[in-house]
């Protein structure tokens, strides 16, 4: 990651953050409506990089770290409906993340350690960007 890029991550995060109880709204990446993906491409754009928008896209720019080496604004996957990492979120600390799940919910922060998230945890990445 590029210098200062801890601090980029953790302004991305903030920025996600502010968009809780945002509905969730297929293909969005506005505070109209955002998916997982369009959420983190929100939160990176508003901290000044640009992602792309979409769960592989987003793998592809990223590299795999060991869970216990999350920093704000890392990545953690999720495989949903058998998808492989087919959701994503932004991690806060804490062992939370903060995303949009789902049609019909809004944006909202939810804890690593629920059993629904552990079982469907897909790995932990970090975006790379110059």
């Amino acid at each position: 990651r590029a210098p200062g890029g801890d601090a980029v991550a953790a302004r991305a995060a903030e920025h996600a953050l502010r968009m809780q109880g945002k509905p969730y709204r297929y293909g969005g990446n506005t505070p109209a409506g955002f998916d997982c993906s369009g959420l983190v491409q929100y939160g990176y754009a508003r901290a000044g990089v640009k992602v792309p928008h979409g769960t592989s896209a987003l793998r592809s720019m990223s590299s795999p770290i060991k869970p216990r080496h999350l920093q704000r604004g890392d990545l953690v996957f999720f495989d949903q409906e058998g998808k492989r990492s087919s959701h994503v979120g932004i991690y806060v600390g804490n062992n939370r993340f903060v995303h949009a799940p789902s049609s019909g919910k809004h944006v909202y922060i939810a804890n690593l350690a629920d059993a629904y998230w552990r079982k469907h945890f897909a790995g932990a990445r970090r975006l790379l960007w110059d």
